[in-house]
């Protein structure tokens, strides 16, 4: 496996939760959470460029059954316009089956949501997606890891 950081981006409809993994790949920690919608890409973009990403790996909803429904198909959209927007860097979409459940119960177990109230809501949704983020991003360096390969399906003209 090659070194070098690796960024995830877990988009939801209205948040996309990004984390970074350390120059290693062996640990996956919260970066941010970007606000949906004009001037999602270019924010992603200047991540990718501050940390010097080798690759960029983003969620892919598919359904328990396998299948590409909305959420996926928005998925598979939004990586092939990054991948456009990031080319030479990869972009790789990794099944994300549970990772904001996973990430809801890890925080609940262990960790604070912060102030409550409204303003505490979205600062506790904005954890919940960077958090779905990190466990999207240590599910495929573990993946990789184990098997030799990276995970998931290469995107675009930078895979």
């Amino acid at each position: 496996m090659r070194p070098g950081v690796r960024i995830a981006v877990d988009p939801g409809s209205t948040r996309i939760g990004v984390a970074c993994s350390d120059p290693s790949g062996m640990l996956a920690t919260p970066l941010e959470t970007v606000r949906r919608g004009e001037g999602d890409l270019d924010r992603i973009a200047r991540l990718v460029l501050e940390h010097e990403a080798r690759e960029v790996i983003v969620g892919y909803p598919a359904s328990l059954s396998g299948e590409a429904g909305p959420a996926a198909r928005r998925a598979r959209s939004f990586a092939t316009a990054l991948a456009r927007r990031l080319a030479p860097v990869p972009v790789r979409l990794v099944d994300e089956r549970m990772t904001t459940v996973t990430a809801q119960d890890q925080l609940r177990a262990g960790a604070s949501y912060g102030r409550r109230g409204a303003r505490g809501g979205r600062a506790r949704r904005s954890v919940v997606d960077q958090a779905a983020a990190v466990v999207l991003l240590q599910s495929a360096l573990d993946t990789e890891r184990q098997s030799g390969r990276p995970p998931g399906e290469a995107i675009g003209s930078g895979a």
